[in-house]
């Protein structure tokens, strides 16, 4: 209910906090040092008034080297968001599956829009479908009778295979073992 009350320290919280990502805190992004609390900001502001001391010129060069060095911390946040990034994909692409989809073969159709309380034993893979084209980035054209031509992504698709089912005492697995000579 009172969600305004505390959005002050929430936001406090999260722009203090360390990020992976960007190897710093977003604080740290925007005014170029570390967060304090209230009651480290007031020590600090009377030591800042004694050492400058009022001296407008070393307080000027101070805030240039300041800027300086906070258009470095934006760079490094820059690049590490970058390395981070490439750590991610890397991690994503070697978790695919690479699927050997042939033109002409036959694929059955992932459907992600199936609720699993419809019919819970219900395949969520539809019809087998006619590949038409594989294009080089990982998308298909596929075609059915029903739906005619259209371009899926080719992570939706598995291979259909097409043949007699197995029968319950082939591999001995199920039923009884065959006959021994």
């Amino acid at each position: 209910m009172d969600w305004s009350v505390k959005l002050d320290d929430t936001l406090w919280a999260y722009r203090t906090i360390y990020k992976t990502p960007i190897g710093t805190t977003p604080f740290l992004l925007v005014y170029g040092k570390s967060c304090h609390l209230p009651v480290e900001l007031k020590h600090k502001a009377y030591w800042a008034i004694q050492t400058l001391n009022f001296d407008l010129k070393a307080a000027g060069e101070k805030r240039l080297l300041q800027l300086n060095e906070l258009d470095e911390i934006k760079q490094d946040a820059y690049e590490n968001a970058m390395i981070f990034k490439d750590k991610t994909k890397r991690w994503h692409d070697r978790c695919i599956a690479r699927k050997k989809i042939k033109e002409r073969g036959l694929v059955l159709l992932f459907n992600s829009r199936l609720k699993l309380f419809l019919g819970k034993l219900k395949s969520r893979w539809s019809e087998p479908f006619k590949v038409m084209q594989v294009f080089p980035h990982g998308a298909v054209e596929i075609w059915s009778e029903t739906l005619g031509a259209f371009k899926v992504n080719g992570q939706r698709l598995k291979p259909y295979f097409q043949g007699e089912p197995i029968e319950k005492g082939a591999n001995c697995v199920f039923g009884n073992p065959p006959d021994r000579q």
